[in-house]
């Protein structure tokens, strides 16, 4: 699995997870990337340290420096504000969080949001699509949703 850094044209930096190099550039080429932000398929590769396991690595045999380490490069490009990066994490843990916490009802969503609501099932999160349609007729039925875009990255990969 190779995992590489990623931004989009608008500065929005991710992560993608493919089998081989060969893959990502082929996805790319065919424009099956996006941004998980914004859906720019406009994606390039960033410069990133490989992730390296030196669990069996010996320890060091001099002490520790008293100087601490300077700090991790921004994997995002130049020019983006700390709080922007600083807002896109904490918006990607949000969405993880969502994920992690309700059931992906799929296309079903409308139909088992007023199951819920009517009390014909269990009180629980859920997660889905609907059309504009769909969401039109739950607001006017008084069932509140939040319209979320949640990146392909981030969807349950058992489904």
């Amino acid at each position: 699995m190779l995992v590489l850094n990623l931004a989009c044209d608008a500065g929005h930096a991710f992560e993608g997870w493919f089998a081989s190099s060969t893959d990502f550039e082929s996805q790319q080429q065919r424009h099956l990337l996006s941004c998980p932000l914004c859906n720019s398929v406009d994606v390039r590769k960033m410069p990133s340290a490989p992730r390296l396991n030196l669990s069996s690595a010996p320890e060091p045999t001099s002490a520790p420096s008293a100087e601490p380490a300077p700090p991790a490069p921004s994997r995002m490009p130049e020019g983006v504000p700390a709080m922007a990066v600083e807002l896109q994490k904490q918006v990607m843990k949000a969405v993880r969080t969502m994920i992690a916490n309700t059931e992906d009802v799929g296309d079903r969503f409308a139909d088992e949001a007023r199951r819920i609501h009517y009390g014909e099932t269990e009180q629980r999160g859920i997660r889905g699509r609907a059309t504009p349609q769909e969401a039109r007729e739950l607001a006017d039925e008084g069932i509140d949703i939040v319209a979320l875009p949640v990146p392909d990255a981030l969807k349950d990969p058992l489904q």
